[in-house]
């Protein structure tokens, strides 16, 4: 069993990730509606795996990504987007995500990408 921290500045998508994630048998160890935020829960929770939106006010994904591995360089991040986003998407490999998932979420690719990387 996982701890995922979900990172997404939309409560609904929270909402969905959430429930994909607990009706999976892994537990949601806490949530964050930015980079900065999930930075602190990070520190705070040490979760297994982040979900993280790449598109957030304030702190964006990709930036919450790069804060999170410089904080712990093991930290297992799969980055959510949006179609059309493919540039972000290689960004946020490059700054090392392990993997990306598309909204809306598919629950079979949510739990193939977590997985993939436990």
């Amino acid at each position: 069993m996982a701890k995922v921290l979900v990172v997404d500045d939309a409560a609904f998508m929270r909402m969905m990730l959430k429930d994909i994630v607990t009706k999976n048998g892994h537990e949601v160890a806490g949530e964050a509606g930015n980079g900065a935020e999930a930075l602190a829960k990070y520190q705070e929770l040490s979760p297994d795996i982040v979900t993280m939106d790449i598109t957030m006010p304030e702190v964006d994904g990709i930036e919450g990504l790069k804060r999170i591995k410089a904080f712990d360089g093991n930290a297992k991040v799969i980055m959510c987007s949006a179609m059309g986003q493919q540039n972000m998407v290689i960004e946020a490999i490059q700054a090392g995500a392990k993997d990306f998932i598309v909204k809306p979420f598919n629950a079979e690719r949510v739990m193939d990408a977590i997985a993939k990387i436990i």
